[in-house]
């Protein structure tokens, strides 16, 4: 799911390979803050209570009406997620909604490649983010072909914000940070 931008995210609380309440946790200390909504045949009050702690917006016991499971769907949607966060740093403005750049108030443009490794920095601002967790989140796998595109995608996005002046850092041995230059 890295990588990928969803207005809301159904999980049930018993998923083939895991709890969905452990990957609820998971996606909050990641900072995910798109709209959760928890799904389960557990509705007592105690499950519900530990479905809203897990970071869920929402939980809905089974069996419920498909009606009002659409109706919750699209309330948690009209929160809106992360469409209208923008992201600031120095003279580059990342509007991770509109998947778009701007550099001093100019558009940048970027391929779809550079922008999900742009916004991959935008959402871990001021933490550094490891090449593993870039390849991850971007291309969905590891491998050391993925590595060097990476490393050519990388200088790419520092020469079209600005060059030296970009607000990209690498730190040694340990991946990328954002932070202003």
């Amino acid at each position: 799911m890295r990588g990928e931008h969803f207005d809301v995210l159904v999980l049930d609380v018993m998923l083939p390979d895991g709890s969905g309440l452990d990957l609820c946790r998971a996606l909050r200390q990641q900072r995910v803050k798109t709209p959760i909504l928890l799904l389960t045949a557990q509705g007592a009050v105690g499950d519900r209570v530990a479905g809203l702690n897990a970071g869920a917006d929402d939980y809905l016991p089974k069996p419920f009406a498909v009606s009002e499971l659409v109706a919750r769907v699209r309330a948690l949607g009209r929160r809106g997620g992360l469409r209208e966060e923008v992201v600031v740093v120095g003279e580059v403005e990342i509007d991770l909604g509109g998947h778009r750049v701007l550099l001093a108030g100019k558009s940048v443009e970027m391929t779809a490649r550079e922008l999900a490794i742009l916004e991959t920095l935008a959402r871990n601002q001021r933490q550094v983010v490891s090449r593993d967790q870039i390849l991850e989140s971007v291309w969905g796998t590891v491998s050391e072909s993925k590595a060097n595109t990476l490393d050519v995608l990388m200088a790419r996005i520092r020469r079209k914000l600005g060059g030296a002046s970009a607000p990209i850092r690498t730190v040694r041995n340990l991946g990328y940070l954002l932070e202003e230059p």
